[in-house]
């Protein structure tokens, strides 16, 4: 979260004291009552002074020293935001300010702070190894962001206690003995309250509010997932009445007031189990290039300005895609029916049109409301299979012409500075218990690319024209990494013989990324080069895009899935003169921090859960049967206590201990990064690879251990 807060004040005062307060402060520390006889507020207003300064203190205008003074945060070494740990335990305290640094906070120094609190921390000089790098420690937890854990209920001599299901939360939560109507027991997932933590030297205290089954049982490590992040499992009755009163079928009149595109080649490439399909395109060569469309569900014309659909989705932010199930942010009736571009039906969308030549410049650009009906679903299977081979259809050649306008924007895209961060995903299969039957790994092959590049450029063409016509709405930014974090990354690569400069060039980044392309830990390096930017998020500015090397860009494509594209189309719409009111400018800021915070939520929420996924399904490879138990794996480093290996088929890492490593004592050769057996002279060292089987899994810790076959 690094915009301003700045969330207004329920009945404040007219009299705007901010700016007079801030006057104050610069000169010297002052508490309430000094503040309110400097400022004569009135005595009826100072219950509403006072909620004012508890706001600035929030949004990190203020802070609170000895004996309750407040001063300006900078005149006493105070830094104030949102704290995200790490699985180290440490964390950083996320700077809320414009290209300025972080603020790292060692394990020790994170107080009683929770993973998503807004906190008080000071910043001590003295600390940190870099001049750019400043650490400091936890001092307030200003609110909680999560006042719940989700874990397994034990139980010692005396007392009972939760583990919690987050690896970050080191503490034991101390709880009353379970009693009704909570029937809990030893083993089962429940959620407790905190209730006390004073200091991090004891443990806290809490209370159980909900018991959600046997850890072991099908379906129940979803369930604490949901609970954990807080996902809504169920929509309001109003909304779901809502959806369901939107006719199934487009009336004539709303067709007539379209452009009837119907009669086009137009297909819709997807996921072979996707439901909801929100975008589809149509290309075409010319003899000066390519004319090309996007259509997208027009998801705002059924989901209107304040009403319950709205509230709701907006609430949500977005779906979230659990392995075994969707969390969507919009009720079924929509998201899978009238607005989902299903083929052979007629459906609403709102289309760019985009004329491109051969050298991939865009030479025209326009924007309406259509009616189409796809010509065809094509899973990414079909599509790569059809670009395999020459076209024998019609479908086959607009597929092929797709590619060859898509292959030439993500040339210019490299070769203007766009970093390849592409990776594989595996999708978790489940059986009809919900639990982990198969692991697929699914490449970023050219059908994924042909649709990311189109949708790429619809996003840049809608945010170039709402930037140039001055239209509010929301941008999709990514903001330049901080020096100290690439610095710190450089030297994680160097632990792989890799060499490199100075990261702050983009240049160099890229040559690091071309340089790893197929060795053994790219997707170490990768996932470390993740780990050292910043997060992209929404602003209602344009402030450019680093990962993309893009000026101008926004989320377009997705207004079934994203209430980011939902803005934008309203901002769209109002552009186009198709609508009187756009999206309110003063409500933007809070509402792209919201709709940040509710992306980063869910993407957590989805990393852990096919994470917890894969784990079982390795823990049901221990007991052998029917199922493979033995997998090939790559060395990507080698340390003095065992081989750091990935499986590149399940995209998962995990640790060969030395004592796992049989027939020889093996001594490590730390000089050159190896190890090397007494007898045999076998040698291990990082690209080797290995065969492998589960040796061991921690679905506490999140890990899992390999043994050599």
């Amino acid at each position: 979260m690094r915009s301003k807060r700045n969330k207004p004040v329920a009945g404040q005062a007219p009299v705007d004291y901010r700016p007079a307060i801030l006057k104050l402060l610069g000169a010297r520390a002052l508490d309430l009552n000094e503040l309110s006889q400097d400022l004569k507020v009135p005595s009826d207003k100072r219950t509403k002074f006072r909620e004012l300064l508890r706001q600035m203190e929030i949004d990190g205008d203020v802070a609170r020293i000895r004996k309750d003074r407040f001063v300006i945060p900078s005149d006493a070494d105070l830094f104030t935001g949102t704290i995200q740990f790490h699985a180290s335990g440490a964390a950083h305290v996320l700077n809320e300010k414009k290209g300025e640094p972080d603020l790292y906070i060692s394990g020790e120094n994170t107080f009683t702070a929770m993973h998503g609190d807004r906190v008080v921390a000071r910043v001590d000089p003295e600390r940190g190894g870099r001049e750019a790098r400043r650490e400091g420690r936890v001092i307030r937890i200003l609110t909680r962001a999560n006042d719940t854990i989700v874990g397994t209920l034990q139980k010692s001599n005396a007392f009972f206690y939760v583990v919690a299901d987050d690896p970050r939360f080191v503490h034991n939560l101390y709880v009353p003995a379970p009693a009704l109507p909570l029937r809990a027991e030893v083993g089962d997932k429940v959620v407790a309250k905190l209730d006390a933590w004073p200091t991090r030297h004891v443990n806290p205290e809490g209370h159980l509010i909900e018991v959600l089954g046997r850890a072991d049982e099908p379906g129940v490590d979803m369930l604490s997932i949901i609970r954990k992040y807080r996902l809504p499992e169920h929509f309001p009755a109003e909304v779901v009445a809502e959806a369901e009163a939107v006719p199934s079928l487009i009336p004539p009149g709303e067709i007539a007031r379209r452009e009837d595109l119907r009669k086009r080649m137009i297909l819709t490439i997807d996921p072979d189990d996707a439901r909801d399909f929100d975008d589809a395109i149509e290309v075409e060569e010319t003899g000066s290039g390519w004319r090309a469309a996007v259509h997208i569900a027009d998801v705002s014309h059924y989901v209107q300005p304040r009403s319950a659909l709205d509230r709701e989705a907006r609430a949500r932010g977005n779906s979230v895609y659990l392995p075994d199930r969707v969390i969507p942010m919009l009720p079924e009736a929509l998201s899978n029916g009238i607005c989902s571009l299903r083929p052979n039906e007629d459906r609403l969308v709102f289309s760019v049109f985009v004329e491109v030549s051969k050298s991939g410049k865009v030479h025209s650009a326009r924007f309406g409301r259509s009616v189409i009906r796809s010509a065809a679903r094509l899973t990414y299977k079909e599509a790569f299979q059809r670009l395999g081979k020459p076209p024998a259809d019609e479908i086959s050649r607009r597929l092929h012409a797709a590619w060859g306008l898509a292959s030439l924007l993500r040339e210019r895209r490299f070769k203007a500075g766009s970093l390849d961060l592409d990776f594989p995903e595996v999708k978790v299969w489940l059986d009809s218990k919900g639990r982990p039957d198969r692991l697929e790994r699914v490449e970023n092959d050219i059908s994924h690319q042909l649709v990311e590049e189109l949708m790429l450029l619809a996003n840049e063409t809608v945010a170039r024209e709402l930037k140039l016509q001055r239209q509010p709405t929301v941008y999709r930014i990514h903001e330049k990494p901080d020096a100290d974090r690439l610095a710190e990354f450089r030297e994680t690569v160097a632990a792989f013989g890799v060499r490199c400069g100075d990261l702050t060039n983009r240049s160099e980044l890229q040559r690091l990324i071309a340089g790893v392309r197929g060795q053994p830990f790219e997707h170490a390096v990768k996932i470390g080069l993740l780990k050292s930017l910043k997060r992209a998020r929404y602003a209602p500015e344009p402030e450019g895009h680093y990962g993309l090397h893009k000026s101008d860009y926004t989320h377009f494509t997705s207004p079934i899935r994203r209430y980011a594209d939902l803005i934008v189309h309203r901002a769209l719409e109002r552009r186009l003169g198709l609508v009187k009111k756009g999206p309110d400018s003063g409500a933007l800021a809070p509402l792209a921090e919201h709709i940040s915070t509710t992306e980063r939520v869910a993407s957590d929420a989805e990393r852990e859960a096919v994470r917890l996924k894969k784990l079982e399904y390795f823990r049901d490879q221990m007991g052998g049967g029917k199922k493979s138990s033995t997998f090939s794996a790559r060395i990507l480093e080698v340390r003095n206590y065992g081989l750091l290996v990935e499986l590149p088929d399940c995209l998962l890492s995990g640790l060969i201990h030395v004592s796992a490593i049989e027939g020889d004592f093996f001594v490590y050769d730390r000089q050159r990064g190896r190890m090397v057996g007494r007898r045999s002279k076998r040698v291990f060292q990082a690209g080797g690879e290995i065969q492998v089987a589960v040796a061991k899994v921690d679905m506490f810790k999140q890990q899992v251990d390999f043994r050599p076959v």
